[in-house]
């Protein structure tokens, strides 16, 4: 598995190994479960509610990410993404949905702030702000998860050719 989560792109391989994770959501606001598909896009598998679980039936070499309503980055057992691990079984056979928690991270006061005015200011209003042209222009880049996925991958293939 550690061999999986260093290779880049970042997309889902094939695998013959399934597994079964329960997706618990502990982050206090509404998570979207996001599959990464075999070209690298993600593919929403709907909503988990704060305090619920959603259980999956994946495969080892299938990554997870987890995004709030608003876009911001959720924590999936304190990563960015998820690769499953492998299946377990009850004694009775059946598979054990093992825990997965989708936590919230810690964000900057600056990504607070950013979160905040969003959700005040229509988006064609922040360039009224009268505030410094940096900030609107980062105001006006709302968060992106196909971004997020593009830097992710770029950092492992750095990371691999070292």
């Amino acid at each position: 598995m550690a061999e999986q989560e260093a290779l880049a792109p970042l997309k889902s391989l094939n695998s013959n190994d399934p597994t079964y994770m329960s997706f618990v959501n502990k982050s206090g606001r509404t998570a979207e479960a996001w599959w990464l598909n075999f070209s690298g896009s993600p593919v929403s598998y709907g909503d988990i509610q704060p305090g619920q679980a959603m259980q999956m039936n994946t495969f080892q070499t299938h990554p997870w990410m987890f995004r709030a309503s608003d876009g911001a980055k959720l924590l999936v057992n304190l990563g960015e993404v998820y690769f499953p691990t492998p299946a377990q079984f009850e004694d009775s056979g059946y598979p054990r949905f093992q825990p997965v928690y989708v936590t919230a991270p810690v964000y900057t006061l600056q990504e607070c702030c950013f979160r905040l005015i969003r959700s005040c200011v229509r988006k064609q209003d922040i360039s009224k702000l009268e505030i410094p042209a940096a900030l609107r222009k980062d105001l006006m880049r709302t968060p992106s998860l196909r971004r997020d996925i593009q830097i992710l991958s770029i950092k492992r293939s750095i990371k691999d050719s070292d």
